[in-house]
């Protein structure tokens, strides 16, 4: 059986809660871990409150493999997400030196402020990822990896990681649509997949262009398990006269 590695995912901001802002992170993310292996199984999304980051982060680094975060590590007085892992971990918080060189540069020495200087600060210890878009470079500490909540930022930040962790065999997924209520098919979806548990079938309804259907999306790490279980559904539903088609989900 194929080693299974998870991550869970921290999304720190009361911009996200409040609804201010919408996340463009989460989706980006998962897709980037299951290229390197790495299946996202949880993510929360915290205030910009230092006992609930901390206890977001204790909880969800000891029950995953890896555990990123997103947002709270700019220049004001309100990024307190360093300052939140570091008590969280039982670290204090130093300024990174090679992290305040790229300030520097990326700013010009001279005209550094102290407000830009706080994204050199790091709990004790940590370890830098990259930024190629900006001064600021993410941070990594045991299995915790902190990103910029700019998506723009956070994707480059992932570039920088490409490679470096270790996981286990990618995901896969396909597809057919099948244009009948979900009631209508729920038995034989069912069937399919207690008939195949090392496959995971989700159902997920839609109503496109006046139709009403079903999205039966087939997952697992062997391509050709995936096309036996597609086969599978695709038979069960012209036995029952449903028309159906083949949707690839990448």
């Amino acid at each position: 059986m194929d080693d299974v590695v998870t991550a869970a995912l921290a999304i720190i901001g009361d911009e996200i809660l409040s609804g201010r802002t919408e996340d463009a992170n989460l989706a980006y993310l998962a897709r980037w871990l299951n290229e390197e292996g790495i299946r996202l199984t949880e993510v929360r999304v915290v205030a910009d409150d230092e006992v609930a980051i901390g206890k977001a982060i204790n909880a969800l680094r000891n029950s995953h493999d890896y555990l990123f975060t997103t947002g709270g590590i700019g220049p004001t007085h309100d990024d307190i997400t360093v300052d939140s892992i570091a008590v969280a971990l039982g670290l204090g918080v130093e300024c990174h030196p090679q992290s305040l060189a790229m300030l520097e540069d990326y700013y010009g020495k001279d005209a550094l402020t102290d407000d830009q200087k706080r994204m050199a600060r790091v709990p004790a210890g940590a370890d830098l990822i990259p930024n190629p878009m900006s001064g600021a470079p993410g941070i990594r500490i045991d299995n915790i990896f902190v990103l910029a909540g700019i998506p723009g930022i956070m994707r480059g930040m992932l570039e920088g990681l490409r490679g470096q962790l270790i996981g286990g065999t990618p995901m896969q997924s396909d597809t057919i649509v099948v244009y009948a209520p979900e009631s209508d098919i729920a038995g034989f979806v069912r069937q399919v997949q207690d008939q195949n548990p090392d496959v995971s079938v989700g159902s997920y309804p839609f109503f496109r262009k006046g139709r009403v259907g079903a999205a039966l999306v087939v997952r697992g790490t062997e391509s050709g398990r995936l096309a036996e279980v597609l086969a599978a559904l695709t038979y069960q539903a012209d036995k029952l006269g449903l028309e159906s088609e083949a949707e690839s989900t990448g």
